[in-house]
């Protein structure tokens, strides 16, 4: 895509379509309405611009537009994609990018990416991929294709128990910044990853955090267990992994969470307070 098509492409925000509709009343010709709509609508156009461009993530992410490929959205976190079944996912990495492809047995390349969530954790820095739709990721290319790149520090599998969704874990190093990239027609997500390799201070942080537990069933029984909780899953020092909530910069804040989450009727103690350093696993 062109600059210019991509400047063609941008959406007006809908309070600024407002404006031009009030010109219009107000306009007391056709001639003269005419002029004032094309004045307001190149300045919705250069506003849009202005707004994506000053996003420092975006930005980034538009550096190196890929030629294949219609961009649909750049996130950090968030939903996309469209409804689909029995997807396979795949990966391939390349210059500290991170691509996320989609096919099925009758598609290459799908044209839209399945439906996903983008969930972003700090500490260790990390981000949480959960595709609906899809019935197959072979985890280990995954990883191995990923861990290809400088600026990644483990990749691992989610533990889901719906057999329509598949997810991982990207851990980054301290300091790396990431952009998600939608793309359609094909449809795949591309994670292009950054670092002004300045040095990042750990710091200490208080979560909830259950006893180690292998990787398995029982972690997706834990996490269905607690449906309103943020319940993500770490890797432990010991490969194992451990259920955590929150992310405190206190252990009084934990404290008080943890005592809000003892009051439900579902609570079975698996839970305490604990710490480590944002750079680290837990033990």
């Amino acid at each position: 895509m062109t600059s210019k098509e991509r400047y063609e492409n941008i959406e007006i925000p809908a309070q600024l379509t407002e404006v031009i509709r009030q010109a219009q009343r107000k306009a007391a010709a056709r001639k003269k309405s005419s002029r004032l709509i094309r004045y307001a609508s190149a300045l919705a156009a250069c506003a849009a611009f202005l707004f994506i461009v000053n996003i420092p993530t975006v930005a980034n992410a538009m550096v190196k537009i890929p030629v294949v490929g219609t961009i649909v959205q750049v996130l950090q976190f968030g939903d996309g994609g469209k409804i689909t079944d029995g997807v396979t996912v795949g990966s391939d990495a390349t210059q500290n990018t991170l691509q996320i492809h989609f096919s099925t047995d009758d598609q290459d390349q799908t044209n839209d990416a399945p439906y996903y969530n983008v969930v972003h954790k700090s500490a260790p820095n990390r981000i949480l991929f959960t595709f609906s739709g899809a019935r197959y990721m072979d985890m280990e290319k995954v990883k191995n294709d990923f861990m290809t790149q400088p600026l990644v520090k483990d990749v691992y599998g989610s533990m889901i128990l719906d057999d329509s969704s598949v997810g991982f874990v990207v851990v980054l190093k301290e300091g790396v910044q990431y952009s998600v990239t939608e793309f359609k027609n094909p449809g795949y997500l591309e994670v292009k990853l950054t670092s002004d390799g300045k040095p990042v201070t750990p710091r200490k942080v208080f979560s909830l955090r259950t006893e180690s537990m292998p990787f398995g069933e029982s972690m997706g029984i834990l996490k269905e267990s607690y449906p309103d909780e943020d319940i993500s899953f770490l890797k432990t020092s010991t490969d194992e992994f451990t259920a955590v909530i929150g992310e405190y910069s206190t252990a009084e804040e934990a404290e008080l969470k943890l005592k809000e989450l003892a009051k439900l009727p579902e609570y079975n103690g698996e839970f305490y307070v604990d710490s480590w350093m944002s750079n680290e696993n837990p033990k």
